[in-house]
């Protein structure tokens, strides 16, 4: 899935593969996908995007956004992006296909479920699209210590466990379920740990764990468990995730454990992250 440090890598990976390309051909929607989610009509793209200039790609959370002319294409959630070098076999599977004029393509496919969205400038007024453009990303400098401080005078705050709040709600865009793992696991905290029952010095080491972790995420190129433009798995080895379930804890030798909780996989040491004050 795109979380924040997939989003940042791949944002430059295209920037580098693809800037300044002038776009030749645009397929979208040819492999029906019932959970692949288009802004309007998908068969506009090619007369909305072709011939067109790609200028820039950035990330905006878990958006990879590519700037072409006075529109935009965003993709999130569950995409996979592939870079097809010129003359290279195009997969005959993909929810929306980019053909520059040198013959290299993008290639977009779709797992469970994401968002393609091309559109002008100004016209996506999605609350997911717009907050992951306002906020500040924790990988900048905008997100400091007393930013991460203020989120927690959100509503219902003291009730909130640790992976609600950090997971749910758009209060840091791009952090997921994914990513969520480690963060907790070098903060010390359960998924299911009431924030309400922190003190100040555990959310200082919450915040430095988020901060941290996140960056060493997207330095290494992304997480093991994630692919980049190239098929490529990222460098940074998760230490808790569905590659780690059962093994022993890097920390302790506890076994690591996975349980269904808030609608994805947690998986943590029960003993370096024990819920000591309740959900």
């Amino acid at each position: 899935m795109l979380e924040l440090p997939e989003a940042a890598v791949i944002s430059c990976q295209l920037q580098e593969l693809i800037g300044g390309k002038r776009i030749l051909n645009v397929m979208a929607g040819k492999t029906p996908h019932k959970f692949a989610w288009f802004f309007g009509d998908p068969e506009g793209y090619h007369a909305l995007l072709a011939g067109k200039t790609v200028e820039e790609a950035r990330a905006y959370g878990g958006h990879v956004e590519l700037k072409i002319g006075d529109c935009r294409l965003s993709f999130n959630d569950g995409v996979n992006l592939r870079y097809l070098a010129p003359g290279e076999e195009r997969p005959k599977r993909h929810q929306l296909l980019l053909e520059f004029e040198d013959f290299s393509a993008l290639a977009a496919t779709v797992q469970m479920y994401g968002g393609l969205y091309a559109f002008r400038e100004g016209e996506n007024d999605s609350f997911y699209y717009l907050v992951s453009r306002e906020k500040p990303s924790p990988l900048g400098d905008g997100f400091d210590e007393g930013y991460f401080l203020s989120l927690c005078g959100c509503e219902d705050y003291e009730k909130l466990s640790a992976k609600a709040f950090l997971a749910t709600g758009q209060r840091i865009p791009g952090l997921g379920n994914g990513v969520l793992q480690d963060i907790l696991f070098r903060a010390g905290l359960s998924p299911r740990q009431r924030m309400g029952a922190l003190g100040t010095e555990e959310l200082s080491r919450l915040f430095d764990s988020l901060k941290v972790t996140l960056a060493g995420m997207a330095l290494a190129g992304g997480r093991d468990t994630e692919r980049d433009l190239f098929g490529c798995k990222g460098g940074y080895r998760c230490l808790m995730s569905k590659n780690t379930y059962g093994n022993p804890c890097p920390v302790c030798g506890e076994r690591i454990v996975k349980e269904t909780y808030l609608g994805g996989s947690v998986y943590y040491c029960p003993n370096c992250q024990p819920n000591k004050k309740g959900e």
